[in-house]
């Protein structure tokens, strides 16, 4: 699944996603980081089952922390 393209972001501070991506981040930011959270609500809104969600967000999220955009808090 493509989600989002990076391009530079340290340089430029910005990140281009894809509709999917967006979502996702939106998703994220509106719960406060919270991954479970983040996925039921956008299967909710995709109708779709929260697990094929929560693992497209968990590959999604792996991504994001390899290009050092989020990281894990405990």
């Amino acid at each position: 699944m493509d989600v989002f393209v990076a391009q530079d972001v340290g340089r430029y501070g910005h990140l281009r996603c894809r509709p999917v991506g967006t979502a996702m981040w939106i998703a994220l930011r509106q719960h406060d980081g919270d991954v479970d959270a983040a996925a039921d609500m956008l299967a909710s809104l995709w109708g779709t089952e929260p697990e094929n969600v929560r693992a497209d967000l968990g590959i999604w999220v792996g991504e994001m922390r390899d290009a050092g955009l989020v990281r894990d808090e405990a």
